[in-house]
């Protein structure tokens, strides 16, 4: 359904720095530079930063959650300790299992250094 996010950032140079450690620990590698813009590609999709191309500021989606898929609890928990060491800060509630009419998942919720909800998520099989 989805061929790629993007989200915006002020700082393409700091958003790269997080980015390379935060999605490092999902086993993506570090994001390859096109002008303006940074992108994450795996076979599931692709994830790209970018500087407003209009040169007005980037703002973060009120309501807007990017959900990265996570192997196990484990990695959740490996991405979010990375995220908070490259200068996110964690929302909702700590790391953990939730139950919802959907099933259990195990989330991990952060705000990257630019106000941009993201969420690794856990699935168990």
């Amino acid at each position: 359904m989805f061929s790629h996010v993007m989200i915006g950032t002020n700082d393409l140079d700091r958003a790269k720095t997080f980015y390379d450690a935060l999605l490092g620990a999902l086993d993506v590698r570090p994001a390859r530079v096109d002008r303006h813009r940074i992108f994450y590609s795996t076979k599931t999709g692709t994830f790209s930063v970018s500087k407003p191309i209009n040169g007005q500021p980037a703002t973060a989606a009120n309501g807007g959650t990017i959900g990265f898929a996570a192997s196990s609890p484990a990695q959740a928990d490996a991405w979010h300790a990375a995220g908070i060491a490259h200068g996110a800060t964690t929302c909702e509630d700590p790391p953990g299992w939730r139950e919802s009419p959907a099933g259990k998942f195990y989330l991990a919720y952060l705000r990257d250094p630019d106000g941009n909800k993201l969420c690794a998520m856990h699935r168990p099989t």
